[in-house]
């Protein structure tokens, strides 16, 4: 966990902290979260019952374009892309074939792809948006402090944004004003301020 610059699970179950602190380190790993989130503070007590988890997440992979797959060479009604990272080939095809047509998308090798048109091919092709990676990240997320959460905590609030997240579950009603006051708190500790 030493990707992370801050990381507590706070508790007054001792032992079950440390067990919720390798199990949420496990998730995190587990679905290559931790290079994505900088600041974690999850808070469990069985008593009440109640999770909290709050944290500030790193800067997001920005979207994936055109020209960040390979070089673009366009000629009037035609346009040849030599692709340098296959990473997001599939996502590029279906982009171009529903700009283009299916038709009109060719694919005649594993690093070109040959774009053909009645009409010229716009310059803006290397910018078109192939994949936003943060999209995934997010329910990613989401998915990992629900598996997170002691089981049975079925009641649930959750925030993501391109900066911050809490989550809070239970078994029992989550009262607005307690989630307000948590939350607060549990950013607090990480030295982050948060108005909900």
């Amino acid at each position: 966990m030493d990707a992370l610059e801050y990381f507590q699970v706070e508790s007054p179950e001792i032992v079950g902290a440390e067990y919720y602190q390798k199990i949420i380190g496990i998730v995190l790993q587990d679905l290559d979260l931790i290079k994505i989130i900088s600041r974690l503070h999850v808070f469990v007590d069985p008593r009440v019952p109640i999770f909290v988890a709050v944290g500030v997440i790193k800067k997001l992979p920005s979207v994936v374009r055109v020209r960040d797959t390979g070089s673009v060479k366009i000629e009037d009604h035609k346009a040849v892309i030599s692709i340098s990272d296959e990473t997001y080939l599939a996502p590029l095809l279906s982009v171009l074939q529903e700009r283009y047509g299916k038709e009109r998308v060719e694919q005649p090798d594993r690093f070109t792809i040959i774009i053909t048109s009645k009409e010229s091919i716009d310059n803006d092709l290397e910018e078109m948006v192939v994949a936003d990676p943060s999209i995934g990240i997010y329910s990613d997320l989401v998915y990992a402090l629900q598996y997170a959460a002691p089981e049975g905590f079925k009641v649930r609030r959750q925030f993501v944004s391109k900066d911050l997240f809490w989550y809070v579950a239970s078994e029992d009603t989550l009262d607005d004003e307690m989630v307000t006051n948590l939350v607060k708190e549990k950013f607090a500790l990480m030295g982050v301020s948060y108005d909900l």
